[in-house]
């Protein structure tokens, strides 16, 4: 693994200043750069850790706050264990604000994100890859569908609600994407059935999208988070085999 640095930093956006959090290899160079999409939780030690396993990998990943219209990290307090089942009051704090996140806000605040790894003298010119776990597995397909030509790929894990009835549901986005498609699906997630996860994959290979969609058997909705009981170690490192072999495929 390469030696990693990583620094809080400030992006800024049609509606104001989204913190983040910025991982790189520590010799300075212009790496390919990896967007990574949080989980309703949020920017944490936990996600940092994410973020600099794949910057010893090779990559620049920018970590942004999504919820930066409620605040800065942390937007909300949380233990240094999330475990919602012991306190209910955590969802009824998220959810408010993961539902003030809609659509358009997302799609205009992944331009500015786009723009910010465009203009990093540490990220190498080019497309960038996506990675996002749960909430952010859906962000990620709505960038690469609204950026075609700067999304190389995209990775999610343990995404829930990617096949809705809405009008803006991420299965309908498919015939806008152009990016190597991954996902790791839970297959004890009550938000993405076996039957949601095969309409999903249909939408993207009737679109023509290369893609790979997968079951993980006996993984719950957040399995590569270690700071709660969801997590699964032995589904956590099969995401990463499957994440870093797209971003090899991609750079």
């Amino acid at each position: 693994m390469t030696a990693v640095q990583g620094t809080d930093v400030d992006i800024t956006t049609e509606d104001g200043v989204a913190d983040a959090y910025l991982a790189h290899p520590a010799d300075g160079l212009p790496h390919p750069g990896v967007l990574l999409y949080q989980d309703a939780f949020g920017i944490r030690p936990h996600l940092k850790s994410m973020a600099d396993r794949l910057a010893g990998a090779g990559y620049t990943v920018l970590l942004p706050n999504v919820f930066y219209r409620s605040g800065r990290t942390p937007v909300i307090d949380l233990p240094e264990f999330i475990d919602p089942s012991a306190d209910p009051t955590i969802w009824q704090r998220i959810m408010p604000i993961m539902m003030s996140l809609t659509p358009e806000l997302s799609d205009r605040d992944s331009a500015a994100y786009l723009d910010w790894l465009a203009e990093s003298p540490l990220v190498a010119d080019g497309p960038v890859a996506i990675t996002g776990y749960c909430m952010g597995a859906r962000l990620a397909v709505r960038t690469a569908a609204a950026f075609p030509d700067r999304v190389a790929a995209a990775g999610g894990f343990h995404g829930g609600r990617m096949v809705t009835d809405d009008a803006d549901s991420p299965h309908l986005l498919a015939d806008r994407i152009t990016a190597e498609l991954y996902f790791g699906f839970a297959d004890q997630d009550q938000s993405m059935t076996e039957e949601q996860i095969a309409t999903f994959e249909a939408a993207l290979t009737a679109a023509g999208v290369r893609n790979t969609c997968e079951i993980y058997r006996g993984a719950d909705h957040g399995y590569t988070q270690a700071d709660t009981p969801a997590y699964s170690a032995e589904a956590d490192e099969r995401h990463w085999s499957a994440l870093l072999d797209l971003l090899k495929r991609a750079f």
